[in-house]
């Protein structure tokens, strides 16, 4: 095969694992706004940062495997994956939170308690 379009080929592959990088990020934002069922049901929470996770782990894979073929070791892979797990912890844990403005405490109790009204009728 030329060089020529070798290189193509590759700039065209780089280009689309681009597009599958911004999609993915974008991905948690849109499906917030899709609806109740599909969207904050289901992205929001530990489930949704498992989620979401484990989906980054998977969508890095080959990267990993270059850098695991450059450099001949899984040292380097290790440190990506410490890299993309901390930098999505502070993602979930620190910076989610700030933004979303529920790190306050509340003062409600876990179960709830039966207005007087609410009471009376059943008495």
């Amino acid at each position: 095969m030329p060089e020529a379009q070798t290189s193509r080929i590759r700039t065209v592959r780089d280009a689309a694992g681009a597009v599958v990088g911004v999609v993915m990020g974008v991905l948690p934002h849109v499906m917030h706004h899709v609806g109740l069922i599909a969207g904050t049901a289901f992205v929001a929470g530990a489930g949704g940062n498992v989620l979401f996770y484990g989906l980054g782990l998977l969508f890095s894979l080959p990267v990993l495997r270059r850098i695991y073929r450059r450099f001949g070791t899984w040292v380097a892979p290790a440190i990506a994956v410490a890299v993309f797990t901390a930098m999505f912890a502070v993602s979930a844990f620190v910076i989610g939170p700030a933004l979303s403005g529920n790190d306050e405490p509340t003062d409600r109790p876990a179960t709830p308690v039966p207005s007087s009204q609410h009471t009376e009728h059943h008495s």
